[in-house]
């Protein structure tokens, strides 16, 4: 029987703040791929973008990391990783791959000369321990109006969205009104990948955004059940996403929006 291939589901973003959608979607992609009977989805990484992302309204990368950390402590299997937010300048999506993908690369060689220092520890009634190890993949998990943006003229660099889904692959969850196998058929670069695009259907609809909970915040109104009760006790005993806040931070902005 072959081994299924171990992939990491990676998303980039502004997390401001985390969403239970947010977390959704990394559930959806996780069930997708175990559904083709090719993959089995061994973590997954949410990366906050740095605040010299430079969008409007956007609190400090510290502040979102935290927000993240706490959200995903009823997760198993997903974690923020704060590389990205550390970095002093913006980091392009394909920059922020190549670093998790050899951080993956490390980790899995670094297991497998421990497994190979101690051979008899492996029990030899074990099937797998015989075959060859499967690298890891590593895959972009993003909406659908993400793959909209790569139709933006002077966005992207085109040898960048060749790498991304070339190289890497895309998890694209898709959203009610939008066609993302039409966007594929319409790019010769995106189809000439399509194998490597991986369309999900949430079809229990939640269109949350993290813009309409700041919205609400604002106002002072319930956002309970939209965003985890951790997040909300961080939110209102640091004081972010005050209509002051919202108007920090004001710079343009340099990238299209991510999660």
């Amino acid at each position: 029987m072959r081994s299924r291939i171990p992939v990491i589901l990676l998303a980039c973003g502004s997390f401001n703040p985390t969403t239970n959608m947010h977390m959704r979607l990394f559930e959806l992609a996780r069930d997708h791929l175990h559904q083709t009977g090719r993959y089995q989805v061994i973590e997954g990484i949410m990366s906050p973008v740095s605040d010299s992302y430079g969008k409007q309204g956007l609190v400090s990368a510290r502040h979102r990391v935290a927000m993240a950390s706490l959200a995903l402590e009823t997760s198993d299997w997903i974690r923020v990783d704060p590389w990205e937010s550390q970095q002093d300048t913006w980091t392009e999506t394909v920059k922020v791959l190549r670093h998790h993908y050899n951080e993956a690369l490390r980790t899995f060689q670094s297991k497998e000369l421990t497994r190979n220092k101690h051979p008899m520890e492996t029990s030899t009634g074990d099937s797998l321990s015989c075959q060859q190890p499967v690298l890891p993949e590593l895959k972009l998990l993003c909406g659908a109006d993400f793959l909209q943006t790569f139709k933006t003229p002077n966005l992207w660099k085109e040898e960048d969205i060749k790498e991304i889904v070339g190289k890497f692959g895309l998890v694209c969850i898709s959203r009610a009104g939008s066609d993302p196998s039409q966007l594929i058929q319409e790019s010769d670069l995106l189809s000439k990948f399509q194998h490597n695009i991986f369309l999900v259907r949430e079809w229990i609809q939640n269109e949350v955004s993290a813009t309409q909970i700041r919205s609400a915040l604002r106002r002072g109104l319930s956002v309970k059940y939209l965003i985890p009760d951790s997040v909300i006790a961080y939110i209102a005993q640091h004081n972010v996403y005050t209509a002051e806040s919202e108007r920090s931070n004001q710079g343009r902005l340099l990238q299209p929006l991510r999660l």
